[in-house]
């Protein structure tokens, strides 16, 4: 191996090119590491000197013997880190796969892959690796600072490798650095990426990296699931040393296999109109009284989101194309679409009384996972008494006792009775910036952001109306946005690249100029509860919608009931729900 060559790190143009070959290929799920020499022959390199090295140290291991497990702490994954408190990884290893020799020192380890050694039905060289994506909010991701068994125990005793990357994110930055959007996903890519480059060192497979995280994590893990070798991405990986190619001279990919989301709260370019359209409609107090401009806001948002849906062209597993049309009642509650959200909301309720017995206890959520709030309990003796529940305010749900199954007649009923609107409107792009999500897509240090154009258009055509509200402030009209739109960041980007860089859907839908020019992961788990009020039905299931429209086969999805914004699971525990689903997608 030369080592100097290895630490040199070499930009490729033929990265771009070759995320642009994301075909039918990329749906297939092809490997991930490319192997072609004509991609390398074709690029521009130029070699930089680092404090930092890209070369795994194989002399440096930690060994567990207690639980047979070696591990490293602190590897700095880049060789121009921006936070080095932040960019850098942690990874540890089922003892029975690696060979290892005590050094001089008496503590540390050298050792090399052991491809015979077995746990489970993994190897050395087989093993799947799976990456923590604990994100939320799009908040930064500490890095581990020390070793605990217990915190990775559950994986490596199922033969999974586990590798801990610290990642900056909306809350990190710094009077110096602005950590916001994209560079969540930039260092998440860029610790991929490095273990790619030490894939002849490291035991695992690099072609079966897994990803799992919830809420914003969630969001950052589809992101990058579906961004794999985004040419959006490149410049932002060259400005703090990521691998982007091999020792060879071949570009390196940060694609993966599999992403396991919980309510992944994404798709935040439209956001705004959906969140309206699915539940502020029905909605009457807070920002949506009458006599707020934002009454009137939420309206127009609502009516906007139907022309955007359809623009999407989104189809079912049967072919046919899912539109929103007019109705004579409510805002475009009509037509394909709505008719498809009505089955997904009836599918999730008969799960429910299928996986469930009663009487039965629900638990409302207190808070935000790990807030310490608590919720409230109510046991229903009978299924009639839960049904009866439902329809406390109205009757939306029918309950066939012989088959023990439900039907739901429309969605206002359903929101007003499970999926209240917990925002404001202008949920996710606040029309004062004062969003978590605008946070997101700072332009600068500590400057939200606006980062919607789809907000922006419904600003403009009616500003003229929302004027004639008393608590309508000019501060708010559509030059905020615009302003806000025409800054660049520290690598010259505007807001239109970032957003699509963060927008699954850019990369998934034809509507958008990603499509195909990414790999997409080949293996999906999506989970969400249908009580959340943080974001709206549509979000989750127009993501299925639009990778299984993609060519995506391996996408399994499910809408949970009586589960708000957690991580919800129909049945068991959801650690150990993913390693199965881990151990049922990933090459044996």
């Amino acid at each position: 191996m030369d080592i100097n060559r290895r630490t040199v790190i070499r930009s490729a143009t033929g990265v771009a090119a070759l995320a642009a070959v994301g075909t039918a290929e990329g749906a297939a799920g092809t490997a991930f590491a490319a192997t072609s020499s004509s991609s390398s022959s074709s690029s521009s390199s130029s070699s930089t000197t680092s404090a930092y090295s890209l070369e795994f140290d194989s002399t440096a291991w930690s060994y567990d013997a207690t639980n047979d497990v070696y591990y490293q702490v602190g590897k700095v994954y880049v060789t121009n880190p921006a936070a080095t408190d932040y960019e850098n990884l942690s990874i540890y290893v089922p003892g029975a796969y690696l060979t290892a020799t005590a050094n001089s020192d008496g503590t540390t380890y050298t050792a090399k892959i052991n491809p015979k050694g077995t746990v489970g039905q993994y190897a050395g060289r087989t093993a799947p690796i799976v990456i923590p994506v604990n994100t939320p909010g799009y908040a930064q991701q500490a890095p581990a600072t020390s070793y605990s068994y217990t915190s990775v125990s559950q994986y490596l005793d199922a033969g999974l490798i586990y590798v801990w990357p610290g990642l900056r994110g909306r809350n990190s930055s710094t009077s110096t650095r602005s950590d916001a959007a994209p560079w969540g996903v930039t260092d998440l890519k860029a610790a991929i990426r490095f273990l790619r480059y030490n894939r002849s060192v490291l035991p695992g497979s690099t072609d079966d990296i897994v990803l799992f995280g919830m809420s914003g994590g969630g969001a950052q893990d589809t992101v990058a699931g579906t961004s794999g070798d985004s040419p959006l991405f490149d410049p932002y990986l060259r400005t703090i040393g990521a691998a982007m190619e091999d020792a060879q001279g071949r570009p390196l990919s940060d694609a993966v296999a599999g992403v396991m989301a919980w309510c992944p709260i994404t798709n935040l370019q439209e956001a705004n109109l959906s969140y309206e359209w699915n539940m502020g409609q029905f909605a009457s107090t807070g920002t949506r009284a009458s006599t707020t401009w934002t009454s009137a806001y939420s309206a127009d948002l609502a009516k906007a989101w139907p022309k955007y849906l359809n623009r999407l062209g989104l189809r079912d597993e049967h072919g046919r194309r899912l539109e929103l049309t007019e109705s004579s009642n409510g805002t475009y509650l009509s037509g394909s679409y709505y008719d498809h959200l009505i089955e997904v909301i009836t599918t999730s309720l008969n799960h429910f009384l299928s996986d469930n017995t009663f009487p039965y206890t629900i638990t409302t959520q207190g808070g935000p996972p790990g807030s310490g709030q608590t919720g409230t309990s109510t046991t229903y003796e009978t299924v009639a008494d839960y049904i009866a529940y439902l329809n406390t305010s109205s009757t939306w749900v029918t309950y066939d006792a012989t088959t023990n199954t439900a039907t739901v007649s429309g969605l206002e009923g359903f929101v007003n009775s499970q999926k209240n609107a917990n925002k404001p409107v202008g949920a996710f792009d606040g029309y004062s910036r004062g969003q978590g999500e605008n946070s997101v897509f700072a332009m600068g240090l500590n400057a939200p952001s606006h980062f919607a154009p789809l907000t922006r258009d419904v600003i403009k055509a009616n500003q003229t109306t929302y004027a004639t509200y008393s608590d309508w402030n000019s501060a708010y009209d559509a030059s905020a946005y615009d302003s806000d739109f025409a800054q660049k960041d520290s690598v010259g980007k505007d807001m239109a690249w970032r957003a699509d860089a963060y927008n699954p859907l850019y990369f998934l839908s034809p509507a958008f100029a990603g499509y195909r020019r990414s790999q997409v992961a080949r293996h999906w788990r999506i989970r969400t509860g249908i009580m959340q009020g943080d974001t709206g039905n549509t979000t989750e299931i127009n993501l299925q919608l639009a990778l299984r429209n993609y060519g995506i086969r391996d996408v399994d999805f499910a809408t949970v009931w009586a589960m708000a914004h957690t991580m919800a699971e129909r049945t068991g525990d959801a650690t150990t729900n993913f390693i199965s689903w881990v151990e049922s997608v990933v090459k044996k």
